[in-house]
């Protein structure tokens, strides 16, 4: 998992050569050394090449109940007990080579315990040069033939270069030359045989796409990191008596005039670099003077005899190789004097002490300090690792504590985006290493998950490229080769001894004669060959000349056409840069209306949701009312049918009485015509109408004066406080009853109409039948009006009045007031016809969208038999 960078306590400045947003994983390489003995217990197994086994000896499941567990740890690639250091250094140290000689940092540590081959790695073995002599000759072999001169680059105490002209270069190589120690090793002197075969190294190798119009400089530095203390290998103590030697610390003394030195201290730089200030930097010129230099502070190392190891390391040391590059001029013959066009690169090769217990090493004293101070900085140098992944993976911003040790503390910039970072682990299969490896895989498991910020190509100038060679060709010096002067000097035959000792002597002078006229010979020969070549020369010069005019003329006309076609694109290229500027504002707006539209979006959504649930609800409110409302109609339904089949049952029954009156009433005339009338008719059924027609003399009420009015009394109605509506039938009969219903500011109308209900809260309806005597009977039916959920009104009856007539002799009920005379085709009068006149009824239909209906129900009239 990628994250971002962890931030030290003081932030750095973001430099030219770093990408923020590129980044590489540490490279953590493993290499298992091979076993001692053959038969010896091992606890690490090569799996393949990118995984080794750990697995867990006898003794230790023996001692933890059996506990058999194997783990795997995966790396960049694993170096078996077989792998030669040719093969280690073609994976690991020649990429970095290749970027130091580019202009980029590295650093290159080995990591694990004591005795897993670390120094053997970095070192070598004689006729087995280790990494570093082969950095060295790759390096060498890269820039040996554009190296500037010694001095011409000097270092100073800043952690940067300064650059001298070939003068200043030459007076500075005279004065060290004079003096008695010389503090540079010469390339001239011989090879020391002690470490001859280290270098010897049989592979050639050398970095591509050297830039040859430059000039590099090679420095070396060599430091240990002890008790948490920096010291300068390459440092020269004179002896003094009164200091005391450098054998305090129980460690063998290689040098008899050394005694001990002082202690460097850590400084930061303008760009924010650490380094070690007041360290010495010698300058070689070859892979023997550097790996001389490090042989010399090699000597002065602290090792001692271990429990584990008979040459143990007991401290920290680092060789920083510094290779300073500057671009030539213009001419391409002397160094470009600009300081700040000078590239300086580093690859830093470190050798970490061995991690131990000291149950295990039975360390005491001094070896003990020595021990706990090894441990504590790998465990500062682990506890960055961590603290670096812990923000890498979290996001989080935890201090990374580089400044608990010095180790961490000189290296953080690596950490920070300042180069590449490359880590062998070493380890060593035996079983009795197996704590140790296992803390020591945990460690590399950790560091691998670490990333840095990969560093880009650094620009130096920008001169056009060749002018090295263009140089050459005019016949500039070439490094350190000879002038054609002293070529020439050297061709002519030497000069003979011009000593006279004696007077008489006739040999020499002949001699010297002879030896110069050979000489003029040869020279007058030269000049005639010069002159030939001068000649040969000027032709040529010539037709160089003007090849070079006719190409000049040529590329004057292809630079024009390109420089027009330069125009052209640049034109193009701002208006498509306009275009773009353009887009990228609309598209800044469509942006801004899409977020404004989705937000919309959303809130409609929502209240969307809340409409369709509200809707929900009320259409589950409505099916549960309209099934009550269902039911409450079908019930009304039904009590309503029951009743119109009784009222039809009524009326049926009405008229058989009727019909069997009218029976009895024939029967009861035809008596009284045989008991009255001796003479027999023929009998003649009368008809209603003629009975209605027929004037009954009334004896118990005399008639009334001619212009006597008659009183009428109204009788009020019950309900008379509301507003009525009085249905009164076109087909009633003005009766002449004093009792009249009358209700006050009432809506009187003949047929029922929505415009009335509304206006009114109670309905009455006026209607006449014909009784059983033959009278007319006039019934008040009464009813509430409500409103329905249409608009419309309905109608529930709730009450009926009957208003009677009847005879006050009580003999008989009478028919009617008086008689009508017969119709002439028998039928009867339709003013005494009780179904013609009186049976209406309004009938409300609940919900109806027009307001109340009404429906005539009335029977046929039937005709007598």
């Amino acid at each position: 998992m990628k994250a971002a960078k962890a931030k030290t306590p003081r932030k750095p400045a973001i430099k030219k050569g770093s990408q923020t947003n590129l980044k590489d994983p540490v490279g953590v390489y493993c290499r298992v050394r091979p076993l001692s003995f053959p038969d010896q217990e091992y606890c690490i197994e090569v799996i393949n090449n990118t995984t080794v086994q750990l697995h867990t000896p006898e003794g230790y499941r023996f001692n933890r109940n059996g506990d058999y567990k194997e783990t795997q740890y995966s790396f960049k690639q694993v170096f078996g007990t077989h792998t030669t250091q040719k093969e280690l250094f073609d994976v690991v140290a020649n990429p970095l080579v290749d970027d130091l000689i580019h202009g980029k940092n590295g650093l290159l540590f080995t990591y694990g315990v004591t005795g897993s081959g670390k120094t053997h790695t970095m070192t070598g073995s004689p006729g087995d040069g280790g990494l570093l002599p082969r950095c060295l000759n790759m390096i060498f072999n890269s820039i040996g033939s554009f190296q500037a001169k010694r001095y011409v680059f000097k270092s100073n105490d800043r952690n940067s270069m300064d650059i001298q002209c070939e003068v200043d270069a030459l007076l500075e190589r005279q004065k060290r030359e004079t003096m008695p120690i010389p503090k540079t090793p010469s390339s001239k002197r011989q090879v020391d045989p002690e470490f001859a075969d280290m270098i010897n190294v049989q592979e050639f190798c050398k970095a591509e796409e050297v830039d040859e119009d430059s000039v590099y400089g090679i420095f070396v530095s060599y430091i240990e990191i002890y008790n948490n203390y920096i010291y300068d290998l390459l440092e020269e103590v004179q002896f003094d008596p009164i200091k005391p030697k450098w054998n305090g610390c129980s460690t063998p003394m290689r040098n008899a005039d050394s005694v001990l030195p002082q202690s460097k201290m850590l400084r930061e730089d303008k760009n924010h670099n650490m380094y070690v200030a007041g360290c010495t930097e010698v300058e070689v010129k070859s892979t023997e003077e550097a790996f001389e230099v490090f042989w010399r502070g090699q000597k002065k190392r602290r090792i001692a005899n271990t429990h584990l190891n008979r040459e143990s390391s007991r401290s920290h040391s680092v060789f920083n190789i510094k290779l300073v590059q500057a671009p030539l001029d213009a001419d391409g013959d002397n160094v470009l004097q600009e300081k700040e066009q000078i590239t300086i690169s580093q690859l830093s090769l470190v050798d970490l002490a061995g991690s131990e217990r000291t149950n295990r090493t039975k360390a005491e004293g001094n070896r003990l300090r020595e021990a706990g101070n090894i441990n504590q900085s790998l465990m500062t140098l682990r506890t960055c690792m961590e603290v670096l992944r812990e923000n890498q993976m979290y996001g989080t911003n935890k201090m990374v504590p580089y400044r608990d040790s010095k180790l961490t503390h000189l290296f953080k910039n690596y950490f920070d985006g300042e180069g590449k970072v490359r880590m062998i682990v070493c380890v060593n299969p035996k079983a009795e290493d197996y704590e140790e490896s296992l803390q020591v895989m945990r460690f590399a498991e950790v560091t691998q998950e670490v990333e840095v910020a990969r560093p880009v190509d650094k620009v130096i100038c920008g001169l056009t490229p060749g002018r090295r060679y263009r140089n050459v060709a005019r016949g500039g010096p070439v490094g350190d080769e000879p002038l054609v002067t002293e070529v020439i000097l050297q061709s002519f035959p030497p000069l003979p001894p011009c000593e006279l000792l004696d007077i008489n002597d006739e040999q020499t002078l002949p001699k010297l004669i002879e030896a110069l006229e050979k000489r003029h010979h040869l020279r007058q020969v030269m000049i005639e060959e010069l002159n030939k070549q001068c000649v040969n020369f000027k032709a040529l010069l010539k037709e160089f000349d003007s090849a070079v005019s006719n190409k000049e003329n040529y590329i004057h006309g292809k630079l024009n056409e390109k420089e027009k076609l330069i125009s052209g694109q640049k034109s193009e290229i701002e208006r498509l840069e306009k275009k773009n500027k353009t887009l990228e504002y609309k598209i800044e707006i469509l942006e801004k209306t899409t977020t404004i539209y989705e937000e919309d979006k959303r809130n409609l959504q929502q209240e969307l949701e809340t409409q369709n649930q509200k809707l929900q609800r009320q259409f589950s409110d409505n099916r549960r009312l309209e099934a009550r409302l269902q039911g409450m109609v079908t019930e009304t339904t039904v009590k309503w049918q029951k009743e119109c089949v009784s009222e039809r049952r009524v009326a049926a029954t009405q008229l058989e009485m009727q019909n069997k009156l009218w029976v009895k009433d024939e029967k009861l005339k035809q008596l009284k015509a045989i008991v009255t009338e001796p003479k027999p008719e023929k009998p003649e059924r009368p008809s209603r109408e003629r009975d209605r027609e027929r004037v009954i003399q009334r004896s118990a009420s005399p008639s009334p004066l001619p212009n006597t009015p008659i009183p009428v009394r109204h009788r009020r109605s019950r309900s008379a406080g509301s507003r009525w509506v009085d249905h009164k039938p076109a087909s009633n009969v003005q009766t002449e009853t004093v009792m009249q219903p009358h209700v006050p500011h009432a809506i009187t109308v003949s047929v029922a109409n929505e415009k009335a209900l509304a206006k009114c809260e109670k309905y009455m309806l006026t209607h006449q039948e014909l009784a059983s005597d033959g009278e007319i009977q006039t019934k008040v039916i009464k009813g509430d009006v409500y409103k329905t959920r249409g608009g419309g009104q309905a109608v529930q009856f709730t009450d009926v009045e009957t208003l009677k007539q009847e005879s006050p002799t009580g003999s008989r009920k009478r028919r009617s007031s008086t008689v009508a005379p017969a119709q002439p085709d028998g039928t009867e009068s339709e003013w005494t016809d009780v179904e013609t006149r009186c049976s209406v009824a309004v009938e409300m239909r609940a919900g109806s969208q027009l307001g109340p209906g009404y429906q005539h129900h009335a029977q046929p009239k039937r005709k007598k038999p």
